[in-house]
């Protein structure tokens, strides 16, 4: 699934690349880049192995744990790039990034508060079986037979 994901988004931004001709324009900023061309490679190469990693980690968060958590592990991660751009770019903090952020933190608060709430009910019901609320229906309360006697 992630193979064809990347190959299907490759197609399309090789595509508009040269739909659009910025393909001429790859030289200059290649050769515009300060720390060199082979840094500027090393940058490309390194940020596609790393959305590779990631989109392997999020496939194996959703097969071990569930895709609400793996997509909440997402979620969470979209705050921390917007600081990330403050601090180290000096990027403008605009109300939209703000919004953003309070949603994102928001549904990802929203998630764990429910899984605690999820918890909590599994320990109150099985406390309750194991317990003196035992049901008259369970099979735990049957009468016992008794041969010869």
């Amino acid at each position: 699934m992630l193979v064809y994901q990347s190959l299907v988004a490759s197609v399309i931004v090789v595509v508009g690349l040269f739909a659009s001709g910025e393909w001429e324009h790859l030289g200059r900023e290649m050769d515009g880049y300060e720390l060199g061309k082979v840094s500027y490679v090393m940058n490309l190469v390194g940020t596609a192995i790393s959305w590779q990693v990631f989109g392997i980690g999020a496939i194996g968060l959703i097969k071990d744990v569930s895709s609400l958590f793996s997509n909440s592990n997402g979620v969470m991660g979209l705050p921390i790039v917007p600081i990330l751009a403050v601090v180290f770019f000096g990027d403008r903090m605009d109300g939209i990034m703000v919004m953003s952020m309070i949603f994102a933190i928001w549904g990802f608060i929203s998630f764990v508060y429910q899984h605690k709430l999820d918890v909590a009910m599994l320990k109150a019901q099985r406390n309750s079986v194991d317990g003196d609320e035992v049901s008259a229906s369970s099979p735990l309360n049957a009468p016992i037979a008794r041969v010869g006697g």
